[in-house]
């Protein structure tokens, strides 16, 4: 097979797989079913034409028999006028006639012939036209079920094309789900550890630390002097004093070292504080 051969073959084929990937049976079967329909139009057409034609010709066969009986009627005449030479001219027109009626005959005959055979070759057509249209709708009810059969096997699979694009959509929507939530966990430990600076504050993560243990001191001091008004025992005195000395020797570590508390474990909040200063007045009371 030479290069041309082997050239032209591929495009044929090529060209064929398109086709049938764009060939719909139904539309195929409706175009098939519509020019068996012409092809019997076409028929009657030629019926119609042929009948025609045969009754021309019978038209023209009466009027030659209505001239045979005028030339007999003419050579009767003549004889009775002795007039011999006329019955001769007008016998020898009315055989002139009916050798044309005998052509005639012989054609219109044919003509009837072939009438016959059309309208027997259109009675078959048309059967065959009926029973094409009732396989024609079997056809194509069945080649829409499989079709719909075949488009809910790929949705449950998975497997058609429209399911490929919303799997991989759903695939891209986890992984930038997936992608946001690693970021935001991250800005959270960032945030914990001090990596990222307060944008609305100039203070760095070792002044805010310095600044909660002297907040925590002078707390502990108030506390102090709160108590001794109150007239606390030398006891509770020297437990509160040794509990400012552990206080003291925490605020000389190393500030980073030192551990932050949680915000929800130290903030007390003002109804918590409030609730147990309406106990320790009860208990004073009792």
């Amino acid at each position: 097979m030479g290069i041309l051969s082997r050239a032209s073959y591929i495009v044929r084929s090529k060209v064929n797989g398109l086709l049938n990937r764009a060939e719909d049976p139904s539309e195929t079967l409706d175009y098939s079913y519509e020019q068996m329909r012409d092809e019997l139009q076409n028929v009657k057409q030629g019926i119609a034409d042929l009948t025609t034609q045969k009754k021309r010709l019978e038209i023209q066969q009466r009027r030659l028999e209505e001239n045979v009986e005028k030339h007999n009627d003419q050579a009767r005449e003549a004889v009775r006028q002795d007039r011999e030479d006329l019955a001769r001219r007008a016998l020898e027109k009315k055989k002139q006639k009916m050798n044309q009626i005998e052509d005639l005959e012989s054609q219109i005959q044919d003509l009837q012939r072939q009438q016959d055979q059309l309208i027997e070759k259109k009675d078959e057509l048309q059967n065959r036209i009926e029973q094409f249209r009732t396989k024609k709708e079997t056809m194509k009810a069945r080649y829409k079920a499989a079709e719909a059969s075949n488009r809910v096997s790929e949705a449950m699979t998975g497997a058609g094309d429209e399911m490929e694009d919303v799997g991989r959509a759903i695939q891209r929507a986890e992984e930038r789900t997936e992608e946001m939530e690693a970021r935001a966990a991250a800005m959270d430990e960032l945030q914990e550890s001090g990596a990222f600076e307060d944008a609305m504050s100039d203070k760095d993560q070792l002044d805010r630390e310095l600044e909660e243990i002297r907040t925590t001191g002078e707390v502990d001091a108030e506390l102090d002097t709160i108590k001794a008004e109150m007239g606390k025992d030398e006891g509770e005195t020297e437990a509160d004093t040794a509990d400012t000395a552990a206080d003291t020797e925490t605020a000389d570590v190393d500030p980073e070292a030192v551990e932050t508390p949680d915000s929800e474990e130290t903030d007390v909040s003002d109804a918590e504080l409030d609730a147990e200063l309406e106990e320790l007045k009860e208990e004073e009371k009792s």
